[in-house]
């Protein structure tokens, strides 16, 4: 998607009086660009102003302009693009705290007296089982690889679908933990009155129903990890317990008479904003303090669009799948779409595309459009379906009109390339008005 007007990313407070762009990847690593009110020029030109000495940055690449209002940086019809959070852009005013790629370097623009992240991105593309080769991916490893080798409790946040169990797993195995439990209690999941019980255990006759002794997920994560998912769904009387179970290291089963001392580490997620939470009463301070020695956020797939086709391929390993169960044609779908369901999603239509064919995936699939595409003007102003339909049908005929001119018209081969079967492309090719096409193009041939 390219954004053709001036447009900020995500809602800022003022901006602050000066600023600065921070190289954190890249060969130029650690270097600072400070922004004071005017105009600057930013590439490999060695007669601009900032000047970068990656290769693929065009000569003059970036035109910054330092207003009163914010920063506006505008792409100078540069070879490779520019990107903001991973979304390409003509012109926009990015938010403090975004990240800007250019060529291979990425810079993130701070405040002038706030210091720069002081860890270099991992070279890695995996931390355990957690995947990724974009910059904040990288940026997170090099952030979790210190903090899995600690003891302190860590809070992973970010939105669903982005991996937080994934992510808590390679936290437990890049620990010294990693030969004990991994125990993950979904207190999402859980009935309301069953949640004391997952957590603290209860002895035999403690309750109506409780026919047997039972172990509580804090008890069974002894000498490991335990992972609180969604812990802002637990009830505010539980969360004093539960505090005092972590601070004191012991935990009392409902119906004992003594308890029973525990060493764990604990690391938490939810989608919620605890801030939030907190603020309207339904999450103690103290518990919150206790679990967020260490806060780390999972960018959503959307800010990432580099690491749609690592994943992909690595969900279509586990799925003993080669690489080309899933066509260019779809993979160009999935560059384009927009990923509200993140790493879940994927991976759910990578599952049913390799169960059902690339053409199951195309009527969830709209594309993004930008906010000046064509056919896209008052988009939004219409009801949804009619919306995605809009969008759909242009999409097609434009997938359509691209293939079928590739394979000069041979529907047999568009087809194979397409991983559609021949009717369903030739049904797809009358609904467009392009049923005529493969006649004609042979017959120019």
């Amino acid at each position: 998607m390219v954004l053709e007007k001036t447009d900020r990313l995500t809602p800022s407070g003022p901006p602050p009086t000066e600023t600065k762009l921070v190289v954190v990847a890249g060969n130029d690593f650690g270097k600072e660009f400070r922004l004071e009110a005017g105009t600057y020029r930013l590439g490999k030109d060695p007669s601009v102003e900032f000047v970068l000495s990656d290769s693929s940055v065009s000569r003059i690449h970036l035109l910054i302009e330092v207003r009163r209002d914010g920063v506006v940086l505008t792409d100078n019809e540069s070879t490779n693009g520019s990107f903001c959070n991973g979304t390409r852009f003509s012109r926009i005013s990015p938010a403090v705290g975004a990240v800007v790629r250019v060529g291979k370097s990425s810079l993130r623009l701070l405040p002038a007296n706030v210091r720069a992240q002081a860890l270099a991105p991992a070279d890695a593309t995996a931390f355990g089982p957690l995947l990724g080769r974009s910059l904040p991916m990288r940026e997170l490893f090099t952030t979790l690889e210190r903090a899995a080798k600690s003891e302190a409790s860590i809070f992973i946040g970010g939105e669903t679908g982005t991996g937080k169990e994934v992510c808590a797993r390679a936290i437990h195995l890049g620990s010294p933990r990693t030969q004990g439990p991994f125990v993950v209690a979904d207190l999402g999941a859980a009935p309301r009155e069953l949640i004391e019980s997952e957590l603290f255990g209860h002895k035999k006759g403690s309750f109506t129903g409780a026919t047997a002794d039972r172990v509580g997920v804090i008890e069974r994560a002894n000498g490991g990890t335990l992972f609180l998912d969604e812990v802002a769904e637990l009830p505010v009387d539980l969360q004093s317990r539960l505090l005092r179970a972590l601070e004191q290291r012991e935990v009392k089963p409902l119906g004992a008479n003594a308890y029973v001392p525990v060493d764990l580490r604990v690391i938490s997620a939810t989608h919620k904003n605890l801030q939030a939470e907190m603020a309207a009463g339904r999450f103690r301070a103290d518990l919150f303090h206790r679990l967020c020695a260490v806060e780390v956020q999972l960018p959503p797939l959307r800010s990432r669009p580099d690491d749609i086709w690592l994943l992909t391929d690595a969900f279509l390993e586990q799925l003993g799948q080669p690489a080309s169960a899933i066509s260019a044609a779809t993979r160009q779908l999935f560059a384009a779409y927009d990923w509200p369901g993140n790493a879940r999603e994927l991976r759910n239509l990578v599952e049913r595309v390799v169960s059902l064919g690339d053409a199951a995936t195309l009527p969830d699939l709209v594309p993004r459009t930008a906010p000046d595409a064509p056919g896209s003007a008052g988009v939004s102003r219409t009801p949804y379906h009619q919306a995605k339909d809009t969008l759909l049908n242009a999409f097609e005929k434009d997938y359509l009109v691209d293939l079928l001119h590739r394979c000069q018209g041979n529907v047999s081969e568009a087809s194979r390339e397409a991983g559609v079967d021949r009717a369903h492309l030739h049904r797809l090719m009358k609904k467009h008005d392009l049923d005529k096409w493969s006649y004609a193009a042979t017959r120019k041939g």
